[in-house]
């Protein structure tokens, strides 16, 4: 009996591995190989996959198949402006800091050390058999989404509000995450959210976006072609919201029609998270999930943040998708892994030798204090009230954000053992013999339940009041993280919190004759009525990153003189806005905003003067096959030396049509001594003329263009704020 009982169970047994045994056997190892095409190994592998397991692959979390030596995955990582939630990690400013330094090859270095940092860390997490998410390789990173209105609460993650602007910095950050070797990545960036998703935050599973041709090709696509084309960007991100009335995450004109084939994207496009799920749930553009995953995959959604495509074996069984375009969509997935070599037992790679010491390194610290420094915005320096003397005998640091280091961080951020604060920065810059003095005064984001406050008082003793005022990712950001935001974590105004209005006032009532220095953290444009003339200087610092204390210490006390630009537009408030859901771009921007703002796109004062003098162009008139060649001489003719930002815009004479009344076409960061001059040489190309008209064609329009050339966008405001008069020169189009 017992033998019989035995005999069957063995049978069962082989009956069930039997199958598993034999394709064992018959398992093609030849994807292996390192000499082979990605193409070919990609195909090579899947091709003996079950439609089980190539399904199991196309979620964030991509199963195991040890049958065919396939470790799992997740796909989902963040890198924003350093390896995010992933443990210890160098924490570089925020990514609108990243455009406020108008320096592309500065960023291009910053985004090296990410993937170097990055690439140690896994392999860290890979000999302890950590594969949770975040732990990857493949960075849902950078955010290209135009800051179009300065209410948008993740603007933060954006770069500013100029296409150009944005397209070169990222540009940067991507070739310097996935590094310069031409047979692996080093990681792999990905471009987000594609295409228009710039708030409202609260409604963003459900919003649908309607712009004209003219705005979609002028502003809202460059960025994303640029990564495409330029960059060779590895990932594409769809966004949450509608665009043209369909979920983007579904929408064939942008992923196939635009990305494949116009643009001839080779990378893996995966949706936002649950955004498929929203194509039939929030947004109720089919009946159900199945009919959401089947659009998704025609489109061309190779990976479903989420669990959505965990369905897609039921679509096949009902003849709504095929097995084929599974394949093909499973395929460009492992192109992917296949780049970021994570099927070579190569330990002699540049980028697999990595080792721990680089996470966190002495030089990415100082890499990170660096790009502070020159993220930093001076919006105002009355009198030359700054650089303060390292001796001042009685400085007085206060505010609600002053000893904080959660200000320091911004949205996706990592962890780190070095943070330093305000006032830590400010103790290590003044002399040993200053009596630095510091108090909170007020709270964040709720009025002092008690009323006797003695901090402004101390103001009155002070030499120097530094107050250091703003918001953090909890009132800005992403709705889930911004728990002190009562909408959503976008603004419904740009003022700073009640309380830290109030006590400011309570501050200047106080102070007397000595100087009050402000000092602004957040993530966009902060409106500053009532309070910026009773201010002697102003310091635009964002969300600086751990090094931030330091960086900000340096420019008030000398060590280095500002140097950064804003890369948005500050207005004076929300009356001078168009509607928030509104995404046409008339009236938004320095390029299409007539209104005068508080402060100008491209605008930020240095300790010294500059003189911008003998511009010449190349010619009077152009035709169409004609580069423009723009040469200036840039002087700094004061006592400072400093980092310049050289701006070269155009501005057409005829603004009919709804093109821009300006755009920045290039832009030079160049260092200069003190009364020493350099000649600047700027090449437009003859296509960087042309201008999109109403039905989104690049055309060559004939007429007159103002060439203006100096350190903030064209404006009598930048002139009266205390930028150098811009040279001018008109040239003619024929």
């Amino acid at each position: 009996m017992k033998n019989r009982i035995y005999t069957r169970n063995l049978v069962l047994l082989l009956l069930i591995l039997g199958p598993l045994l034999v394709k064992a056997q018959e398992v093609d190892f030849s994807y292996l190989k390192k000499d082979l095409p990605v193409e070919v190994r990609a195909e090579l592998l899947v091709s003996q996959m079950t439609l089980d397991e190539k399904i199991g692959q196309m979620t964030h979390y991509a199963n195991e198949i040890s049958r065919l030596k396939v470790p799992d995955y997740n796909w989902w990582s963040e890198a924003l402006h350093g390896v995010a939630r992933n443990g210890e990690a160098t924490i570089f400013p925020q990514a609108i800091g990243f455009g406020a330094t108008f320096d592309p090859e500065l960023i291009e270095k910053v985004a090296d050390a990410i993937s170097t940092e990055a690439r140690a860390k896994f392999t860290i997490a890979q000999s302890m058999g950590n594969h949770s998410k975040y732990a990857g390789l493949t960075f849902w990173s950078p955010t290209v989404n135009l800051f179009r209105d300065p209410r948008y609460g993740r603007g933060q993650e954006c770069y500013g509000e100029d296409p150009f602007l944005m397209s070169k910095i990222g540009v940067a950050y991507v070739n310097g995450l996935q590094g310069n070797d031409p047979n692996m990545l080093k990681a792999a960036a990905c471009a987000k959210h594609f295409v228009m998703h710039s708030g409202p935050e609260h409604n963003k599973l459900k919003f649908n976006v309607e712009v004209s041709k003219q705005d979609l090709y002028e502003t809202y696509f460059p960025p994303f072609k640029a990564l495409v084309t330029e960059a060779k960007v590895e990932g594409v991100m769809t966004a949450y919201n509608m665009v043209f009335g369909k979920p983007s995450c579904t929408s064939e004109f942008l992923i196939k029609e635009t990305l494949r084939d116009n643009w001839k994207f080779d990378g893996y496009v995966t949706s936002d998270c649950g955004a498929i799920s929203g194509a039939a749930g929030n947004q109720g553009y089919v009946k159900s999930s199945l009919e959401a995953a089947e659009l998704a995959l025609k489109a061309g959604v190779n990976l479903n943040c989420g669990g959505t495509y965990k369905q897609l074996k039921t679509a096949v069984e009902k003849g709504m998708i095929t097995e084929e375009l599974i394949h093909k969509r499973v395929v460009q997935l492992f192109k992917t892994r296949f780049r970021l070599g994570l099927f070579d037992e190569d330990n002699n790679h540049k980028y697999t030798k990595i080792g721990p010491d680089q996470i966190h390194s002495a030089e990415h610290v100082a890499l990170a204090r660096e790009v502070a420094q020159k993220s930093i915005v001076l919006l105002k320096n009355k009198n030359n009230v700054l650089p303060l003397s390292p001796k001042i005998k009685i400085p007085y640091i206060t505010g609600p954000f002053a000893n904080s280091n959660d200000v320091l961080m911004g949205s996706y951020y990592g962890v780190s053992t070095g943070l330093v604060s305000i006032m830590e920065g400010v103790t290590g810059a003044v002399s040993k013999g200053s009596s630095l003095n510091y108090r909170t005064g007020a709270l964040p984001f709720q009025i002092n339940p008690n009323p006797k406050n003695w901090a402004p008082n101390v103001a009155a003793e002070a030499d120097v009041t530094i107050c250091v005022v703003g918001t953090t990712r909890y009132l800005e950001g992403e709705s889930v993280d911004a728990i002190a935001s009562t909408h959503s974590g976008d603004k419904v105004d740009l003022k700073l919190p009640e309380n830290q209005i109030r006590y400011i006032h309570q501050l200047i009532e106080k102070k007397g004759d000595s100087p009050l220095i402000l000092v602004i953290a957040s993530g966009g444009p902060v409106s500053l009525e009532g309070i910026e003339e009773h201010c002697d200087a102003i310091l635009q610092m964002w969300y600086p990153g751990e090094q931030g204390g330091n960086a900000v210490a340096d420019i008030l006390f000398g060590k280095i003189s500002p140097s950064a630009r804003l890369p948005i537009t500050f207005p004076k408030n929300v009356a001078q806005l168009p509607s928030y859901d509104a995404y046409s771009m008339k009236g938004r921007t320095y390029k299409y905003m007539t209104k005068e703002p508080m402060f100008p796109f491209g605008f930020g004062l240095t300790y010294s003067k500059t003189e911008f003098k003998n511009m010449t162009l190349n010619a009077e008139k152009l035709k169409v096959k004609d580069a423009l060649e723009v040469n200036v001489e840039v002087a700094n003719t004061g006592d400072f030396n400093i980092d310049e930002v050289v701006q070269l815009y155009i501005c057409p004479e005829d603004i009919s049509g709804g093109i821009p009344m300006k755009s920045l076409k290039a832009f030079k960061r160049i260092s200069l001594a003190k009364g020493t001059a350099k000649m600047i040489s700027f090449s437009i190309k003859p296509e960087d003329l042309k201008v999109y008209n109403e039905e989104g064609e690049k055309v060559w329009r004939k007429g007159k263009y103002n060439v203006v050339v100096g350190n903030s966008s064209p404006g009598e405001l930048s002139i009266k704020l205390g930028a150098a008069v811009p040279q001018e020169m008109i040239i003619q189009l024929k």
